[in-house]
């Protein structure tokens, strides 16, 4: 039987050890390609590079062959599916250093957003992310990190098998997935929880007197059952099913009596 194909792709860039843990947990059982940006681009979200050339660049890591992408997680997957002509079974995003939780990180994650955009062209995939224990890790330079992955490497073998063997849920093509970093205590399958920052906007002066910002935010826990956020604090490993469709349906029965009168 022949193995699973899976394109390997992440936001945190391709020197990450996150990725290159999914990367050893995933080629036990697949042929892995991996096809990563050339540096950092966490909270690009889905956008994809449409007003300027993208190089991609071919070379060896971990003795391993993979691409290097000078762009945003989604022109990686985009170039591995239609440059390179990959025809993957499954999309792999991740794994994340930092969680993506809640409606407010969704939208703005790239390893989402490349997970996101595979299922767009017809592709399944899968969004892993690991919580951090210190926030600021997740913002370090991630050549620099010395976490375990030992547990994560786990959960991506037992998730991606599992959904390779009996496919994905009749509604759903992409689960974002997140792992906690303490020990596991469970799976659980969960919803989006509302938000997990108060954001604020800070001023500071730089040396020239010249005022300058930093976009900010502090945690916020708001406990909600079945949440993902709340599992995460449960120490479970958060599994969610997400749609691309975005359509707030229990508002169209109001917003059509809201423009009867302008017909």
């Amino acid at each position: 039987m022949p193995r699973p194909k899976i394109l390997l792709t992440n936001d945190d860039g391709i020197n990450s050890g996150g990725l290159w843990a999914a990367y050893d947990a995933l080629s036990l059982f697949a042929d892995v390609t991996v096809v990563a940006p050339a540096t950092q681009q966490s909270a690009v979200g889905r956008s994809i590079s449409i007003f300027e050339p993208i190089r991609m660049n071919e070379l060896t890591m971990h003795g391993t062959q993979a691409y290097s992408v000078e762009g945003r997680p989604t022109d990686a997957l985009l170039l591995g599916l239609y440059g390179l002509g990959l025809r993957p079974n499954l999309v792999v995003s991740g794994i994340n250093l930092g969680e993506n939780i809640s409606f407010e990180s969704i939208t703005t994650s790239g390893t989402v957003g490349a997970a996101m955009e595979a299922v767009n062209q017809g592709v399944p995939a899968l969004a892993y992310s690991l919580q951090m224990s210190d926030q600021g890790n997740k913002f370090a330079d991630p050549r620099s990190h010395t976490t375990d992955f030992t547990q994560s490497k786990e959960v991506v073998t037992k998730l991606t098998k599992l959904f390779l063997e009996k496919g994905f849920p009749a509604k759903s093509q992409l689960i974002n997935i997140n792992i906690p970093a303490e020990k596991i205590e469970g799976y659980e399958v969960t919803v989006l929880g509302e938000r997990i920052f108060e954001t604020s906007v800070e001023q500071r002066i730089d040396p020239r007197g010249k005022p300058y910002y930093w976009i900010n935010g502090t945690p916020l826990y708001i406990p909600e059952e079945h949440s993902d956020v709340t599992a995460l604090r449960n120490n479970q490993v958060s599994v969610t099913p997400l749609s691309m469709d975005n359509t707030a349906y229990k508002a169209c029965s109001e917003l059509k009596n809201m423009i009867v009168d302008i017909n």
